[in-house]
């Protein structure tokens, strides 16, 4: 392969690359909705597992929360803004659809003090560490 023809190459699977997202992400009406998930922060602490999901545009009612054993699940689904009479997209770049995520939580969870909130787009959630889990700080004794 001569240096001179990488250029072309690498214009051809530009434009290749290209073609095939204007495939699979064009008109929404037309295609499929693409796959998606939302991103997840989780922290930790001496007295809990905090989990922040990035929802905009969802209302408390399209998410649903399940802990069963050690497994939380989150789920839920953002709907796509329908066009008003006459009016048609031209470009629709946000995803939307049904999705879920599972996390594995390695540590004991105090299930009744599990606690989950939801504003600007962004929801919460606390997962408090059973008391026998929390590092306890043991103090020296001098005789």
């Amino acid at each position: 392969m001569s240096l001179m023809r990488q250029p072309d190459q690498l214009h051809e699977l530009r434009e290749r690359m290209n073609q095939i997202l204007q495939e699979t992400g064009g008109n929404r009406e037309e295609s499929a909705p693409r796959l998606w998930a939302p991103v997840v922060d989780v922290s930790e602490n001496a007295h809990e597992i905090v989990l922040q999901a990035e929802l905009p545009g969802m209302t408390k009612e399209d998410i649903d929360i399940q802990l069963s054993g050690d497994t939380l699940t989150l789920r839920g689904e953002r709907k796509l803004q329908q066009a008003a009479r006459g009016e048609r997209f031209h470009r629709i770049e946000r995803q939307y659809g049904a999705w879920q995520r599972t996390f594995q939580i390695e540590t004991p969870i105090d299930t009744p003090r599990v606690t989950a909130a939801y504003e600007d787009g962004v929801l919460t959630v606390h997962l408090p560490k059973q008391e026998a889990v929390k590092p306890r700080q043991i103090e020296i004794q001098v005789q």
